[in-house]
Order: structure tokens, then C-alpha cells, then sequence
């Protein structure tokens, strides 16, 4: 049984306390929707946040706002903000072609030199590339319940991606591609001659004042704990190697909603000047997808209409943990929703987050 969500946001003016006592109930009803050990739903409009949190493991109200959650593949909306920003200065371009940016010794077999794998491809899953490095199964089996990724090392995936022909010419069907997200991710780093987490941390961390953000886990005291399905079995902290630009980042609660204000206000705060143009450039469609090509992708998000107007989106999981990050930008809405508990499809956050996006008024109205 869960214990009693509790909701936390900072003093309002009067104004604007009906609204939120009107979110923190649905919030609250949210929480106790998704069965995990750590239960988290942040919402921020208009920059006032309010937080939720409830699940069956006996945290003190205030420390959510202290850990740090894995939020898998929702990584890769950092990532791309990175690229973007790179982009803006002049450092490379979407039409790049991938291996321009890699080490020769690891640029990929030859293939159609007319219609080479670009940075573009490779960002918005539609490269031709597997989801996976075909020697990935084999090697992640023993540990496919708890750390698949850890000990798949930098090194090992660049190989694995010289080795790997594209399944089907780039740009001529959407994929998901951990694969390719990653290599990018290098791609990105040998370019500035940076590593990955320092490239990270001084172009996007830093600039949008994100101090709770980092790629490894520090501790039992910053860190959530994940859970396998019976939400009772603690898990070690997601190690996520040569994967890291697709799925290594951790953040607090306030972290990722400060983040998502960024995109929502992207001439605003700490990002004015130095991230505006990359933080509206990752919010231009640049596909299709889905059946009649209903769906729009940005390059960094996946964006549907809701009837308060787009809404942007990205969800992630880890071996123990599930997130999921989504704004509003046309009435500054931010969601954030957390869980230390494996993905299960019956049970998951996933749902419940993205009908609060989509659902939650703009403004209350009774």
C-alpha cells in the first residue's frame, strides 16, 4: 500500500493559490496511480512549481527535491540540446556526415557515399542503424535484469559501429536507435576534443544552472534507489558506459523542471543569450512519423497536439527506474514525472505523465 503523497510548492500570491491547490490534487491522484517505492510528479506553469511525492519507501517529504533520478533515454533530449548548441556556434552542421566527426580508425564500412549517415540521421532515429550493436544481446545477457549496459565500453561501441552497416538507406524510415544516439554523442565530443560528460556539463549543465544534474551516481544519499518489478529488490545504479549520451543522466526533480522552463521560455533565465537559439532550435519539427505521418518529431522531442496546443515530450527507463519530461510551451507548462521501479506497460508512469501534459488546465476555470 502507498504511503500518502505529500505536495510542496513555494509560497503563491493569492491569486494563483486556488490553481495550484487544484494541481497538487491531480497530482496527487497521479501519484497514487503509479505502484513504485518513489513516486514523483513535478509540475511548473508559468514558473510556479508544485511537487508530489508518495510510493511505498519511507522518504522524508523534502528529500525529492535532493535526489538524484536516472531518467534513461529522456537523456537524449540533453544530448541533442548539445548538438544544437554546437550547431548555433558554427562547429558543425546537421548535414554533417557522421564519420566526418569520428576517429578515422572507427568511421563505418563504406556505403553509399551519395547518401552517407548525417548527425541528423543519427539524432532523430532515422539513420538505419539497429536499435542495439548486434553484440550487445550476447554480452549484456548475464546481467540483462540489473546493469545490461555496464562494461560496453566507449571503445567497444565505436567498433561495434565500424563494423555495422546501416539496415536501410538514412532518411528513408524512423528506427529508434540507442546505437546511433550514442555514437553521436562521441561523434559530438571528438569533435570539440572533449570527452562526452565534460562537453555536457560546460555547454549545457552549467549555462542552465542544472548543479543537480551528473552522469554518475554519487550515493545512497543523492542518488534514488531503483527496483526490480516486485518493487521490493533494490538494484545498483544504472551504469550506462559507451551508452552515456543516450542514457546516463540523473537529475533532481527541480533540476528537470528547470530544464523544461528553459525550453519554455527559451530567452529567459540563465539560458538568455548563450542557449536561446539551440533551446527554440530543438523544438522545430524536422519529420513525420507514425501511421499517416500524424506524429511530428523535433530533434530532440516527439510532439503531439493536445487541447491546450502542442505538447513536446521525451519518456525514459533505466533497469529500475522510469521518467518521463514534457512541456507545454504555449501556456508555459512543464511536467516531470519520476519512479523507482522497473517499466512494467500495466503499471507505468508513462500514461499517467503524459495525460497530466496534455490534460491540466491552462489557467483554472471554476
Amino acid at each position: 500500500m502507498s504511503r500518502p503523497a505529500q505536495a510542496h510548492h513555494p509560497p503563491a500570491p493569492a491569486a494563483h493559490a486556488a490553481a495550484g491547490t487544484l494541481t497538487a490534487a491531480r497530482l496527487r491522484e497521479a501519484v497514487a496511480a503509479v505502484p513504485a517505492p518513489d513516486v514523483v510528479f513535478a509540475v511548473s506553469h508559468r514558473g510556479r512549481r508544485t511537487l508530489v511525492a508518495g510510493g511505498t519507501r519511507p522518504y522524508p517529504p523534502g528529500d525529492r527535491r535532493a535526489l538524484r533520478y536516472e531518467i534513461g533515454s529522456a537523456t537524449k533530449t540533453f544530448t541533442g540540446l548539445l548538438f544544437a548548441a554546437l550547431a548555433d556556434d558554427g562547429l558543425l552542421a546537421a548535414g554533417d556526415p557522421l564519420d566526418t566527426r569520428l576517429p578515422a580508425a572507427v568511421r563505418a564500412r563504406a556505403g553509399d557515399p551519395a547518401h552517407p549517415v548525417t548527425l541528423l540521421h543519427a539524432l532523430t532515429h532515422t539513420s538505419g542503424l539497429p536499435r542495439l550493436p548486434r553484440d550487445f544481446y550476447p554480452h549484456a545477457l548475464p546481467r540483462w535484469r540489473v546493469n545490461p549496459y555496464a562494461g560496453y565500453g566507449r571503445r567497444r561501441l565505436l567498433d561495434a559501429y565500424r563494423r555495422t552497416r546501416p539496415r536501410r538507406a538514412p532518411g528513408t524510415r524512423w528506427h529508434y536507435s540507442n546505437f546511433a544516439v550514442s555514437v553521436l554523442g562521441h561523434a559530438l565530443a571528438h569533435t570539440v576534443g572533449s570527452p562526452y560528460g565534460e562537453l555536457l556539463t560546460r555547454r549545457v549543465l552549467h549555462p542552465l544552472g542544472l548543479a543537480g544534474t551528473a552522469l554518475c551516481a554519487a550515493g545512497p544519499d543523492r542518488d534514488a534507489t531503483g527496483h526490480a518489478a516486485d518493487g521490493r529488490t533494490p538494484l545498483p545504479p544504472a551504469e550506462l558506459a559507451g551508452f552515456t549520451p543516450a542514457g546516463a543522466v540523473r537529475a533532481t526533480p527541480d533540476d528537470l523542471l528547470a530544464f523544461l522552463e528553459a525550453h519554455v521560455r527559451p530567452g529567459d533565465g540563465p539560458a538568455a543569450g548563450r542557449l536561446s537559439g539551440a533551446l527554440a532550435e530543438v523544438q522545430r519539427p524536422v519529420l513525420r512519423r507514425g501511421a499517416g505521418h500524424r506524429h511530428l518529431h523535433t530533434l530532440t522531442w516527439f510532439r503531439q497536439p493536445s487541447p491546450y496546443g502542442p505538447v513536446c515530450f521525451h519518456a525514459g527507463a533505466t533497469p529500475g527506474q522510469e521518467a518521463f519530461l514534457g512541456y507545454r510551451p504555449a501556456t508555459g507548462t512543464a511536467v516531470v514525472g519520476l519512479a523507482t521501479r522497473r517499466f512494467a506497460a500495466r503499471t507505468s508512469l508513462v500514461p499517467v505523465a503524459h495525460a497530466l501534459l496534455t490534460e491540466l488546465p491552462a489557467e483554472r476555470t471554476e
